[in-house]
């Protein structure tokens, strides 16, 4: 579903991304993973069209992006929930949950929606910001499950979260993956990557050092903990 080649990203003259290739197939679950400033924001933002000082290949479902805007990618099945999630103060939770327009048939009703996050329901008139991290995280990942995303790009899901919340987070990764769902996450927790990823990249200064399945990653979760510092 998503095949990168060669990608390169800068940020002025310093360069972010250095000849990154990595590929995402239909129903798998990614993370990405590496200490902060490795690039892995800012290869989640040049796969959504955000980043622009990129080279190299981006193929999304058999489309090259390398002219498509950001909007364009969205329409296409891209669902970005950024880290800082977005949540507009003006409107309630319910206002913010139907903004986006609607893009597949995947898309989750509204009901099922208050279904999988009850705390949404009961507050779906609050205004969005009146919310703690953790509910407008849900809110966030919600809005893009509404849209019909086809494949989700998640940054920092549960950083700073309560268990609870990121218990149901990761529930909430399984259904999208055994509904046929796609996602891409950046995941600094790794116990929690280990327990809702197919495979992880190893990112360090720019570049894929490593790319693992998920059994070697658990297999060397003290390591990586150890030397990757996260």
């Amino acid at each position: 579903m998503l095949e990168i080649r060669g990608l390169d990203a800068w940020y002025g003259e310093a360069q972010a991304l250095r000849g990154v290739d990595l590929e995402v197939h239909a129903g798998e679950v990614v993370t990405l993973v590496g200490r902060n400033g490795a690039g892995k924001t800012t290869l989640l933002r040049s796969v959504m069209g955000l980043h622009r000082q990129v080279s190299g290949s981006i193929v999304f479902d058999g489309t090259d992006l390398a002219k498509v805007p950001a909007h364009r990618r969205a329409r296409m099945g891209l669902g970005w929930v950024q880290d800082d999630r977005g949540i507009y103060a003006s409107l309630t939770v319910e206002e913010n949950l139907l903004l986006p327009p609607v893009v597949s048939d995947s898309a989750w009703s509204t009901e099922k929606v208050y279904d999988a996050f009850p705390v949404l329901a009961d507050r779906r008139r609050a205004p969005g910001t009146t919310l703690s991290g953790g509910e407008q995280q849900m809110l966030a990942i919600a809005r893009v499950l509404r849209s019909g995303a086809r494949m989700l790009l998640l940054d920092e899901p549960t950083e700073g979260l309560a268990p609870v919340i990121v218990s149901r987070i990761r529930d909430i990764i399984h259904e999208v993956r055994s509904t046929g769902g796609t996602v891409l996450l950046i995941e600094q927790n790794v116990k929690f990557a280990a327990t809702v990823a197919d495979r992880h990249y190893l990112l360090a200064q720019g570049a894929v050092v490593e790319s693992l399945d998920n059994a070697d990653f658990q297999a060397r979760q003290g390591e990586l903990l150890e030397h990757l510092g996260i």
